[in-house]
Order: structure tokens, then C-alpha cells, then sequence
């Protein structure tokens, strides 16, 4: 990260040279929401209007979602908040990080973009006999 904002800052700032430049040797520079977007611990009894009405006094706030699951509709225990400006987020971040909402204590920590999951593995088609074959190496004990 030193090394990108080192070329940066020879070649001029956040020029769009500098940014072409940087992007031709394999580095992304994006000012994605990301970087004002807040991941929260939550309690599972904290809806999405609660997180807003919690993280709103901090800045203008763009978004507050907690995640629930498909299934049962219930919180899973975590959600996002995503601000106007890094520094709002920033502001957030201190102000609420280690302190109860719902009964809970909360932590407040930058949101980490999502990694991409692996393909998913081709079925196996049964054998003669009708069963799938263990392709396990090793003893399995």
C-alpha cells in the first residue's frame, strides 16, 4: 500500500495519469463506498431502523442494513452502515465502537470487500453399482 501511494504522490497526486498508470501495472485504485462502509457485531434483536436511529447523530448516513438470513428472516448478528465521507465513518467507528445497543456490546470495524468464492465442484456421476466413489487419499481413521 506504501509502494501505491508512493507512486501516487511522484507522479502528481491522484492525477488520472497516475491512476492509468497504476492500473496498467495490476493495481486498483477505487474510491468504492467500501472504504466509508462500516461492518457492525450486533445484537440479533437489531433491526435495520435501530442501526439507523444508533448510527445516524455521526454523519450524513447512506445506509444501514442489517443481514438476515433467507431462511428464518432473523438477524444473523451482524450488519453494515455506509456514510457520505471517510471521516463521518471514521467518527462513527469511535464514537460506537464497544458500546451496548440492544443489551449488546457492539464493535465497529471497516468493512473488507467480499472475497470471491470458489467455483463450484462438477457432480459426480454414480458408478456401475449406483454408489460415488471415495476419492479420499490417506487413511481416514
Amino acid at each position: 500500500m506504501a509502494f501505491v501511494s508512493g507512486i501516487r504522490r511522484v507522479l502528481g497526486g491522484g492525477s488520472s495519469t497516475a491512476s492509468s498508470i497504476l492500473n496498467h501495472m495490476g493495481f486498483s485504485i477505487n474510491k468504492s463506498k467500501s472504504l466509508n462502509q462500516r461492518f457492525i457485531g450486533l445484537s440479533r434483536l437489531t433491526t435495520d431502523q435501530k442501526l439507523q436511529e444508533a448510527f445516524s447523530p455521526f454523519g450524513q448516513l447512506v445506509d444501514a442494513k442489517v443481514i438476515t438470513d433467507r431462511a428464518t428472516g432473523r438477524s444473523k448478528g451482524f450488519g453494515f452502515v455506509s456514510y457520505a465521507t471517510i471521516e463521518e465513518a471514521e467518527k462513527a467507528r469511535e464514537g460506537m465502537n464497544a458500546k451496548f445497543l440492544d443489551g449488546w456490546v457492539i464493535f465497529v470495524d471497516p468493512a473488507k470487500p467480499r472475497e470471491p468464492r470458489p467455483p463450484p465442484q462438477p457432480q459426480q456421476e454414480p458408478s456401475e453399482t449406483g454408489f460415488r466413489t471415495n476419492r479420499t487419499v490417506g487413511w481416514c481413521g
